[in-house]
């Protein structure tokens, strides 16, 4: 199989939002610039708009004196032919015009490999597999400038330095409550999102939904959520990539190890969804030495599929009486997972060893003040002899929109690049893939308060809150990293994915960017 080729860029920010709103907005006023006087092709726009900036940004920069004068000459040109008048102020002035953007210089991105000095000369790059900073305006125009690199992966270089421009200053406009800047931008990033192939485009679209939402107040409610829906949803991203693969395969690890001695074995799952996880875990019981041990599951589920969970039950009472596993299902609804109490869950600390399993299940709970700390009293309650945990490895829970903006954006276009680089998949399943992470960045950016559920955190910050809580680590070892690495070379084709050890934890990541973390805990020997 031939593999498509897609260059991963980090973009930095244009130098002033309301200037290149400006220009993106004339982009289509060609007509009226025509009728005050301007003779200025739709074609030459964006050349016209760039030479504008430029003049702006000397302007802005040199002394009152030559300010004066400069402007003082202009009474020699003609302003209507605008390209020419910029081109020749710029000349009086003598600003050295930085190269076109398909020449612009290429720098390593520090983020990912070492940066040359700065002295050193950039030079331009056309490998479709490497990370590159583009600075449009290059180093010598503004020392002072401050930027904040987003990484993306586009297919065209030109297009894709435009689409996330755009992106990220529709972004700033909305941070900075500029309604109207934000409206005619996200227009912009519509339409060059339509004409841009592959991941990028798809993954710009949903950003741009996602603005749009937020610039004219169509907030997303979760009451309004599907959850069984988002189920369906899950179940095709599972078949699609690693990712939920991954943090099944390393939980279930993590599990096995903390019952290789266990007559009975209960597993309280806050999120038993599909029980897409627990046919390996049984099977892997089945054949354990000296026979397996009596399973328990209770399996927690949103009141409104409270069918569906008893259905589950029942498959995987088949399973077990298949495999020869004495086997018992509870399932238990709530609509938070706050409101859970520590007995409701019959525990059995005389007889079973106790496990409670997190998988994408700790983030939503973020969305109340204290409700987190609810939970983990509730989970250290019951005192179980192993925690799983496994959450984005992402920081979409700051209270900054610009900076939950940009994490998103990097986060998102590296989950969609590496659907678009994967394995060949049925395009069913990666349709479904990407409509369950658009929905997923509709809520990281235009929703808030209760209704914003998609409040991913770090391994470190998740550290802190387990810390706090009365946890303390467990090191996954590395069996389970073997494992792990071996799940991905089975999945077949997957070449961007590898898997990273983080003092004791373990983390699924695509390309250099860590995407999914992996954890277990302990109640802490001095609590």
């Amino acid at each position: 199989m031939t593999k498509r080729s897609h260059q991963e860029t980090s973009i930095e920010e244009p130098h002033s939002v309301a200037d290149m709103g400006k220009n993106l907005e004339e982009d289509n006023m060609d007509e009226l610039l025509a009728v005050l006087g301007y003779k200025v092709r739709s074609s030459d726009m964006a050349h016209v708009a760039q030479k504008l900036e430029q003049l702006e940004m000397v302007l802005t920069n040199d002394n009152d004196d030559v300010n004066s004068n400069a402007l003082n000459d202009t009474v020699h040109y003609n302003p209507s032919d605008l390209s020419g008048w910029a081109q020749t102020m710029l000349s009086e002035l003598n600003y050295y015009q930085p190269l076109s953007p398909d020449l612009v210089p290429a720098r390593i991105c520090s983020e990912f490999v070492p940066i040359p000095d700065d002295d050193e000369c950039c030079s331009s790059s056309n490998s479709s597999n490497k990370r590159i900073r583009l600075d449009p305006w290059c180093d010598s125009v503004s020392s002072e400038s401050t930027t904040r690199p987003v990484v993306l992966f586009v297919d065209s270089q030109e297009t894709g330095v435009r689409l996330v421009q755009a992106l990220v200053a529709c972004a700033e406009a909305v941070q900075l409550d500029n309604l109207s800047l934000a409206d005619a931008l996200v227009k912009r990033v519509g339409s060059l999102a339509a004409s841009q192939a592959g991941a990028m485009g798809k993954v710009a679209t949903y950003f741009a939904e996602a603005l749009a939402r937020r610039i004219y107040r169509i907030h997303p409610s979760s009451a309004a959520i599907d959850p069984s829906l988002e189920e369906i949803l899950q179940m095709h991203f599972y078949e699609s990539c690693p990712y939920l693969k991954f943090a099944h395969f390393t939980a279930n690890q993590a599990i096995l190890e903390a019952v290789t001695t266990a007559r009975g074995v209960h597993v309280i799952d806050l999120g038993i969804n599909q029980g897409m996880q627990w046919p390996a875990l049984m099977q892997a019981l089945a054949l354990r030495a000296g026979g397996p041990p009596s399973f328990r599951l209770t399996g927690v589920g949103s009141p409104s599929n409270r069918d569906g969970i008893e259905q589950l039950g029942w498959k995987l009472a088949q399973l077990a009486q298949a495999i020869g596993v004495e086997f018992e299902f509870n399932g238990l609804t709530a609509q938070r997972l706050t409101d859970l109490e520590p007995e409701m869950f019959e525990t059995r600390p005389e007889s079973e060893t106790l496990i409670v399993n997190s998988v994408f299940e700790l983030h939503p709970v973020l969305a109340q003040s204290g409700s987190i700390e609810k939970l983990l009293a509730t989970v250290k309650a019951v005192k179980p002899s192993i925690i799983t945990v496994v959450e984005q490895e992402a920081n979409h829970n700051g209270v900054v929109f610009l900076e939950r903006f940009n994490e998103a954006l990097h986060y998102y276009s590296s989950l969609f690049d590496s659907l678009e680089d994967g394995v060949v998949i049925p395009s069913q399943n990666r349709v479904m893939s990407e409509v369950y992470l658009g929905r997923q960045i509709v809520n990281v950016v235009a929703a808030e308060g209760f209704d914003r559920i998609e409040r991913h955190e770090t391994l470190a910050q998740w550290r802190k809150r387990m810390g706090t809580a009365g946890f303390e680590p467990v090191n996954l070892g590395s069996d389970a990293y073997k494992q792990a690495s071996l799940l991905l070379a089975l999945f077949g084709g997957g070449e961007g994915y590898r898997v990273e050890e983080n003092d004791g934890s373990l983390m699924l990541a695509w390309q250099t960017k860590p995407l999914i973390a992996a954890s277990a805990w302990k109640l802490a020997a001095y609590r």
